[in-house]
């Protein structure tokens, strides 16, 4: 089997004989049913290959679609002028980096459809474009845009550019509304939707189906579609590690599947990570490989997030629906780029329960949060986290508490804002990285445990006192009875009584009692 490793071309990929798994029908309900859409995923998704296959059906070749969906369904194969516009490869990083695209954009279309001088504007001559291409060609106008978010995320962190590109792109794609007339269809994709004062304030004839469940596999790979395009390859991988076909199917399930992008959905697969596994033969974190955006590093550098408070976190609909221009919660940008997704809605308060979609995104977002709270590099964090939950599964307490004090020796000043919080992230960003199960603040009848961590052989239950004292944290535990619902499950129940001191910014004493 060949495997579209990167290849967003749907003409190519079906001339060249790549593997496509079908998503035509969903296709034709889309363009169907509505003129105007809007579709947010996260990155290495599957936008770009959305967008040529829609393409490529406007454009009438019919031939690329044999054996599909469309097909039968189509049967009248009209042919279309298709203006399709990547934003995704530039570097946006001066005031006219926009201007400088689109310019570039609309003299190729120019040049096929004719220029009018008097259009002096980037929207004039988008106008003309659409008006001159229908006039042309006697077919209304099909308008792609993929990754119409790129310039405004790679200015999140420079105002004077993001309203440059905002006001820009907001007058540009004003044209969708105001040449309704001349359009038969058009789709915007991206990460991120940005609201309010954005591009999409004056687009109200746009339908945001990011979050709509007819919609909700039009990218991606269900998990359906794995057993029925994948199930020979995965026997064969199967053997190849060691595995049963079924233990193949649940480790793919666990490491890769779990991204929900609206309510009682099933669970969507990451086609990037799933095809390179496949195709290399072995599991890996190939979604984080590919290196996690420069607008999301630079969200990060900027708020003051909590990762304890970020696995089980509520959220109406309105805060996952779009990002505001200043952004002060990184939640909206952690489920629209992936890192987060729904595992839960309670209809009752029209709440969501996000959480991390899989392993390998766990996994990988914690080792990439490693140097926000330590001196620790992403790359030397798997040895440091490792010789740490070793320690810690083999019950060695002085041993791992130790190796936390050496670390947080090292850690500088400014990444150490409230000394008792920071200890609770460092502590809970190790341990999910080994997978080991951690809860901070564990709730209990009698009060929060600062911080939980589990494995198959202990329970240690741990409070941090700042400028108190050792004994203080561990009385606080037996008085508590924190340790009590563990009492019956099996394991070994480890109670960790531990002071900071905000002198040295490090802990200085801790107690063990088991």
């Amino acid at each position: 089997m060949k495997y579209p490793i990167g290849i967003q071309h749907f003409e190519s990929l079906r001339e060249d004989g790549y593997l496509y798994v079908d998503k035509t029908r969903i296709l034709y309900d889309l363009v169907s049913n509505g003129r105007y859409y809007f579709l947010s995923r996260p990155r290495r998704f599957g936008k770009s290959l959305l967008i040529s296959t829609l393409g490529a059906y406007f454009e009438g070749k019919r031939e690329l679609f044999q054996g599909l969906a469309m097909e039968q369904l189509e049967q009248e194969w009209r042919v279309h002028p298709v203006l399709r516009l990547d934003l995704n490869t530039e570097k946006y990083d001066s005031i006219d980096s926009v201007d400088k695209k689109l310019d570039r954009e609309f003299r190729i279309w120019e040049n096929l459809y004719g220029a009018d001088p008097a259009e002096t504007t980037l929207p004039m001559r988008f106008e003309g474009i659409i008006q001159r291409a229908y006039e042309k060609t006697g077919e209304r106008v099909v308008i792609l845009v993929d990754e119409y978010d790129k310039p405004l995320l790679q200015a999140i962190s420079d105002k004077s550019l993001q309203d440059e590109y905002r006001a820009t792109l907001k007058s540009v794609y004003g044209a969708l509304k105001s040449m309704d007339g001349c359009i038969r269809f058009a789709l915007l994709t991206g990460v991120t939707k940005f609201s309010k004062v954005s591009v999409f304030s004056d687009l109200n004839n746009i339908e945001d189906i990011s979050m709509n469940p007819s919609y909700y596999d039009i990218c991606g790979i269900s998990g359906q579609e794995l057993h029925d395009v994948f199930d020979e390859e995965i026997g064969e991988f199967a053997k190849v590690n060691g595995q049963t076909r079924e233990e193949a199917y649940a480790m793919l399930e666990q490491r890769y599947d779990g991204y929900h992008f609206a309510p009682y959905t099933p669970g969507m697969y990451n086609p990037f990570s799933v095809l390179l596994t496949l195709k290399n033969q072995q599991y890996g974190s190939y979604w984080f490989s590919t290196g996690t955006p420069t607008y999301l590093v630079e969200l990060l550098k900027e708020v003051d997030m909590n990762p304890t408070e970020l696995s089980g976190y509520e959220a109406s609909a309105s805060e996952l629906d779009s990002v505001h221009i200043k952004v002060d919660n990184p939640i909206a940008v952690l489920y629209q780029s992936g890192y987060l997704t729904i595992k839960g809605y309670d209809r009752s308060v029209r709440l969501y329960t996000l959480d991390y979609p899989n392993e390998e995104v766990k996994e990988g977002f914690m080792s990439f949060l490693m140097p926000f709270y330590t001196p620790i590099s992403q790359n030397d964090s798997p040895s440091f986290v490792g010789k740490f939950v070793r320690e810690v599964r083999n019950g060695k307490v002085d041993a791992f508490m130790l190796r936390l004090k050496a670390l947080m020796a090292d850690t500088p000043y400014e990444l150490i804002r409230d000394l008792e919080v920071h200890y609770q992230n460092v502590m809970f960003i190790f341990t999910k990285l080994m997978g080991l199960y951690v809860q901070a603040e564990y709730r209990t009848s009698r009060g929060r445990i600062d911080l939980t961590i589990g494995t198959d052989r202990y329970v240690y239950v741990i409070e941090l006192k700042l400028d108190g004292s050792a004994e203080d944290a561990l009385a606080q535990i037996n008085e508590k009875d924190y340790a009590l619902p563990f009492a019956v499950d099996g394991r070994e129940t480890v109670k960790i009584g531990a002071n900071i001191t905000s002198e040295t910014r490090n802990l200085e004493r801790w107690l063990v009692e088991y």
